[in-house]
């Protein structure tokens, strides 16, 4: 089959014949319809400290269709639409049996997806309802990741919120914050790129991240925002979130800065402000994700900005380093 294969921190994604994967007998062997391209997986593919090695196929935002079973599964058939959650535990442990296999102690993230046929455990994996489409069920995951932290942050009806960064994650927790009865989201960016679709998505204001966004972002929420996600993560973006939360307020990090990051602690102490991270999901989460695309008709889609074919995976790989227009792009590898 072909896959993009990482082949080391300087070098593009390798388009290659590799071998078909044979599934254990509990796993699905899944012909990959459709996985999104995640900034995760820029950060892997650049940085040590993800552990990524050469030879990897990665690829964790994945659905497609089931094409051979493993002898012990069940309740699946050959034919069946599945998405793929990629965060997979031991599936006996008090987190995995709780649903939680994020933190399992042997949890790993599944890669895979950029490939033709790919290989999941059965307990990953969330048949499709026959409205819901592949290219939706490759959203599920980055939707999940978003809702973990919403619900982490206990948004309530009437909260301002403020989002940082307009990527998936940050759209998606625009997404969400306003289901959940935020009446006023303020999502910032370096750029407007976003701006019409975050909108789309539920923001209530779209700001330029500029040395008068917090003025900006008061006025627009009608008081210093509650909740502030951070949904970039370089550095100095905490420092920035604490400047602008609100006394007693609450900042939920979602971004993932590997490098070394610095900020006053006067200034978030004098503020008595609460800071909480936020990983993963869990499988109530990633099925909740599911169910808002069954249809096709959710706002949520509006993220997917392009579709491309494996062979142009590795240059649009390297291209969305760049600041560029692209929000979601999904890859499809048959």
């Amino acid at each position: 089959m072909k896959a993009a294969v990482f082949r080391g921190f300087d070098a593009p994604l390798a388009i290659e014949e590799t071998p078909e994967p044979r599934p254990a007998e509990d796993e699905l062997l899944v012909r990959v319809a459709r996985c999104g391209i995640c900034g995760s997986d820029l950060h892997m593919t650049r940085e040590p400290a993800f552990g990524t090695r050469p030879g990897s196929v990665l690829g964790h935002e994945f659905a497609g269709e089931v094409v051979e079973l493993g002898r012990a599964v069940q309740g699946f058939r050959v034919g069946d639409r599945v998405a793929v959650a990629p965060v997979r535990g031991c599936g006996r442990c008090p987190s995995c049996l709780a649903g939680e296999p994020a933190w399992c102690d042997q949890m790993l993230l599944q890669g895979g997806g950029y490939a033709e046929l790919a290989v999941a455990k059965d307990r990953q994996c969330q048949r499709l309802p026959a409205s819901t489409s592949v290219e939706d069920g490759a959203l599920a995951e980055p939707l999940a990741v978003a809702l973990h932290g919403v619900m982490l942050a206990g948004v309530t009806p009437g909260a301002r919120v403020m989002v940082m960064g307009a990527g998936p994650i940050g759209l998606g927790v625009a997404y969400w914050a306003r289901r959940l009865g935020a009446t006023r989201v303020a999502v910032t960016d370096l750029t407007l790129l976003q701006a019409e679709r975050a909108m789309e998505m539920g923001a209530t204001a779209f700001i330029k991240a500029d040395e008068d966004a917090v003025r900006a972002v008061n006025a627009a929420l009608g008081g210093a925002p509650e909740v502030v996600f951070e949904c970039v993560g370089r550095p100095g973006i905490l420092s920035s979130a604490i400047e602008h939360v609100r006394p007693r307020g609450l900042i939920v990090m979602l971004g993932l800065c590997t490098t070394l990051d610095s900020f006053v602690p006067f200034h978030a102490v004098s503020k008595e402000v609460r800071i909480l991270t936020s990983a993963f999901f869990n499988m109530g989460e990633y099925r909740a994700a599911l169910d808002v695309l069954d249809g096709g008709r959710s706002s949520a889609r509006a993220m997917v900005t392009d579709t491309v074919a494996l062979q142009e995976l590795p240059a649009v790989f390297e291209g969305l380093r760049q600041r560029t227009s692209q929000c979601k792009v999904l890859v499809r590898p048959e």
